[in-house]
């Protein structure tokens, strides 16, 4: 990192004193770009003095800088006559042959992604990877210049899952690892899409809630939405925590994303936008990308300006809503962090220990007493609860343990409230589907009418037949045909709304299956999964299979959201402290001497 600061100082006083060094006197044009020593020399030993470092430091940054300027030069010149570009590719350290120096891929800009990620595979000898320009991912089957290519792009190369897995998995494995991402986004898909009717004692069911844990109304496209994205980001910080970076990364950044299609209103509201950002630059960090500085810190200005709209100027709105601010203060502790880090790599050292001081101001309040903790875990809290409790109190262990409590009591009425809530919501379906009405009408109507089922009842009977699905569709005279026959009422019900209630169809799909299709309302729903490979159970047309295969992509992915709501927050700070140390060590005065 020193190389770096050393280097954005050099690259912003040339700027100032409209210095080129590709140029003649720094290169000497007619010998084959070499530099011009003497004036090299002289720019050396002046620019030494004025930052207090060494001459030999400053000369070998300075012909960094001069090399790379004469190479980016003739790489344009390369593209204006051939089409040819030059991309500076950022790839995973342990592919690095040497860690210093840049990799770059020659390639004209009009061809697919896909013949580049074939290309960089190899030439480093890479598999399943992701390219990811300014933050974004590149889409495989789309060209480079369409989606921001230019000559000299920066491009970071990401694996998909870990080497080491990888070479432990059968070829069907792999090729399931490989899709874990498009797995991750088709399970929070199929959650957002559950209308909370199925029994809440053994079904999740996400919600859209505040700080304080009370559900938010947004309108249901934007519901379904914005749980697909809080999914994806919840699955990308599990992957963080088992610093899985690479595979972090891809999911953090499909969920902003998803994020970005939201109004600023909504995302006021709530401060998962904030914490992603944050989430995605300390990925970038991790995995030593920062030289993504422009994305990074304009990632860092959205999360410190959301924060503010979130929580308030002084917190305000964080205090009234929760009564305190202590455990979101971690957050603006890795801000500030990652601030300091990049106000660092940019050359401005005034800056990053302005913000270096805020951090550690913050640390000293935030790091914990292991004797309060040890003397609150004695009655029986878990280490999470202390710290965020212990945080919360400005490290008070007896108000700790009050407010811990008064935690705990708060969060079991809210279950309370909500599984009651959810069994009305469930009785009031089941007393609509049996006026003949499908569960997926009812479930909408119950939604318009906010719970209120005569409201419900009057907007399904107002309800156009074109836009009734139990006309021509689920209707009664349908399903007794088919009970007539000998099949199963559910069943019945679950082939006519697979087939759009055309009734020789769904007879034909009853007998093909002999009878053994299982309806989404029933329980079989969530029993073991089919012996019959994965990937053709998805397109099978029998319904058990189908609600089966939902059922493990949902299970997958609740696998990785916390079941505490403030998991987010509860930063044990080692890598911070870490960092913490090695910027202090960068920013003290007596290392540049």
């Amino acid at each position: 990192m020193a190389e770096q600061n050393i280097e954005s100082k050099l690259k912003n006083l040339l700027k100032q004193e409209k210095i080129q060094l590709w140029s003649p006197p720094y290169t000497q044009l007619d010998n084959d770009n070499q530099p011009g020593t003497q004036h090299m020399q002289e720019l050396a030993e002046r620019y030494a003095l004025m930052m207090g470092l060494s001459i030999a430091e400053v000369g070998g940054a300075l012909e960094s800088i001069r090399v790379q300027a004469v190479k980016r030069g003739k790489r344009n010149q390369t593209f204006r006559e051939t089409s040819v570009a030059t991309l500076e590719l950022q790839l995973p350290k342990d592919c690095k042959k040497d860690l210093k120096a840049k990799d770059y891929l020659e390639t004209r800009l009009d061809v697919l992604v896909q013949e580049v990620v074939d290309r960089i595979g190899e030439k480093f000898g890479l598999r399943f990877i992701k390219l990811i320009l300014n933050g974004k991912t590149l889409s495989l089957d789309q060209r480079l210049d369409l989606q921001g290519v230019k000559n000299h792009s920066k491009v970071m190369v990401l694996r998909v899952s870990d080497t080491r897995m990888k070479q432990q998995l059968s070829q069907d494995e792999k090729k399931n690892h490989n899709e874990s991402l498009q797995r991750s986004q088709k399970g929070f898909q199929i959650l957002s899409e559950r209308d909370g009717s199925q029994d809440p004692d053994t079904t999740p069911f996400l919600e859209i809630a505040d700080q304080k844990g009370n559900p938010l109304k947004i309108p249901e496209r934007e519901r379904k939405a914005l749980i697909l994205a809080m999914g994806l980001h919840e699955k990308g910080r599990s992957l963080m925590k088992r610093k899985q970076y690479d595979d972090a990364l891809c999911h953090l950044l499909q969920a902003d994303q998803h994020f970005s299609g939201f109004d600023s209103a909504l995302l006021s509201s709530v401060d998962n936008y904030a914490v992603l950002q944050l989430d995605i630059v300390w990925c970038y960090r991790a995995l030593e990308a920062l030289h993504c500085l422009s994305d990074a810190g304009s990632r860092l200005q959205r999360a410190e300006r959301c924060f503010l709209q979130c929580y308030g100027e002084q917190r305000q709105r964080l205090l009234r809503i929760k009564g305190n601010s202590g455990t979101e203060e971690v957050l603006f502790l890795r801000l500030y962090l990652l601030q300091s880090l990049l106000s660092y790599l940019n050359g401005d050292d005034s800056q990053a220990r302005q913000q270096l001081s805020k951090v550690e101001l913050l640390y000293n309040r935030l790091c914990l007493d292991s004797d309060k903790v040890e003397q609150l875990m004695a009655l029986g809290f878990t280490e999470r609860e202390v710290r965020l409790g212990l945080r919360a109190c400005g490290g008070d262990p007896q108000k700790a343990a009050i407010h811990i409590s008064n935690c705990r009591q708060e969060r079991e009425e809210l279950r309370q409230r909500e599984r009651m809530k959810r069994r009305t919501r469930m009785e009031a379906i089941a007393t609509l589907t049996e006026l003949g009405y499908s569960r997926n009408d009812a479930a909408r109507a119950l939604h318009h009418a906010d719970g209120d089922i005569n409201r419900a009842s009057e907007i399904l009977l107002d309800s156009s037949p074109a836009n009734n699905n139990t006309v021509g569709v689920m209707s009664p005279e349908k399903v007794e045909q088919l009970v007539d026959l000998g099949f199963d009422r559910d069943l019945s019900e679950t082939a006519l709304r697979l087939t759009g209630g055309d009734i020789p169809s769904a007879t034909q799909l009853l007998l093909d299956n002999q009878g053994v299709l299982t309806p989404p309302s029933t329980s079989s729903a969530s029993s073991s999964p089919s012996s019959e490979d994965p990937a053709s159970a998805s397109t099978s047309t029998s319904a058990g299979q189908i609600w089966i295969k939902d059922d493990e992509l949902v299970n997958e992915v609740l696998g990785d959201i916390s079941r505490h709501e403030d998991d987010y927050l509860d930063l044990t700070l080692e890598e911070e402290s870490g960092l913490i140390s090695t910027m202090r060590g960068y920013l003290n005065p007596t290392h540049a001497q």
